[in-house]
């Protein structure tokens, strides 16, 4: 049997009708470097595409000290559904810059996270992007404070390395800005217990700040893990203290659907009785009736900032990257109980 021969660049070059040295910085993303015309672009991509062209990445490699890959590794971040954006985010912004990305998973085991940063060490990677599912502190492997490496939801104080993260404190501002005109107490639904967490007590901090600055304050906070079943029994033991308006600040998305359980059996109104108002941003906030007015995380452009910022880091940037939550509206929070800034 006979093999096809593969397409080579001076074939992409022929039927482009352009010279090999011009294609070749066509497809290396380099057109501006020689001024090329937007004509010729377009038609050394499109026989790319037609004569199904792959460039020798390796090469490449050998020519250039780079395989155009870059790692990922993670704790449990590719198999939850939410979070799953920051990989999404992360491999648009990979292949922006014309690079593969790679993706491993620990599921919080250290022997597995070495071995998994020694392989892409070993392949050659262009730098490792080292996430986390949930916004914490880290103690990163030895073997990435020598490499280029960028935290992603996560930071490590002692390594000093970048990091991008969400603005959790910012969050909490905007929260306190949702229900700063509701009347009744300002109530906090649901805790962090595990150490080293960064999510809960930043934006218990934002919301107690801005709150303070608009003269109220938080009232209680009702402790229980950001689970449905959590916050659905601490709301039902609270409900003996006779309180029946206010609003209720929710620490995630999770939390907010046991509070909704809690509200809809005592027949409290959403937003009549109780505005309601949640951290995350996630697909069950508008599964929930109302739809739940929440303060996103964004997961992908998080991904794509630590990408980018490993990439191709501006002179002068900050060691700490946060990037804003912007508030999803839903109808969980009467319009009239936000407060502008």
């Amino acid at each position: 049997m006979v093999r096809a021969r593969k397409t080579r660049l001076a074939d992409v070059a022929a039927r482009a009708g352009v010279s090999r040295t011009t294609a070749s910085y066509i497809l290396n993303g380099r057109s501006g470097e020689m001024r090329l015309s937007d004509d010729a672009v377009a038609r050394v991509r499109a026989a790319a595409v037609e004569l199904d062209y792959r460039p020798n990445r390796a090469a490449r490699s050998l020519r250039t000290s780079q395989t155009r890959t870059v790692g990922l590794v993670s704790d449990s971040v590719a198999s939850g559904h939410f979070a799953s954006r920051m990989l999404t985010g992360a491999s648009a912004a990979a292949r922006e810059s014309d690079h593969v990305l790679l993706i491993g998973e620990t599921d919080g085991d250290p022997l597995v996270e070495r071995l998994l940063v020694e392989q892409m060490l070993d392949q050659g990677v262009d730098g490792i992007v080292y996430a986390t599912l949930r916004h914490r502190e880290v103690a990163v492997p030895a073997a990435l404070r020598q490499t280029r490496t960028v935290l992603l939801n996560c930071a490590d104080p002692a390594s000093g390395l970048p990091a991008v993260v969400p603005d959790e404190h910012g969050g909490g501002r905007r929260a306190a800005d949702l229900v700063a005109g509701v009347a009744g107490p300002v109530v906090v639904v649901g805790d962090d217990h595990e150490q080293g967490t960064h999510a809960g007590a930043m934006r218990l901090a934002g919301l107690e700040e801005q709150l303070a600055a608009r003269g109220r304050e938080v009232a209680d906070v009702l402790r229980c893990d950001w689970s449905v079943a959590g916050a659905r029994e601490a709301v039902t033991s609270w409900w003996g203290t006779g309180v029946r308006n206010g609003a209720l600040v929710c620490m995630n998305d999770r939390v907010a659907m046991g509070v909704y359980q809690a509200l809809t059996a005592r027949e409290a109104a959403i937003p009549g009785a109780f505005a309601v108002v949640s951290f995350d941003g996630s697909e069950l906030a508008t599964w929930l009736t109302p739809a739940l007015t929440s303060v996103a995380l964004p997961f992908a452009e998080l991904g794509a900032t630590a990408v980018r910022l490993l990439l191709d880091p501006p002179p002068g940037a900050s060691r700490t990257v946060r990037l804003e939550m912007p508030v999803v509206h839903g109808g969980s929070v009467p319009a009239s109980a936000a407060v502008t800034r």
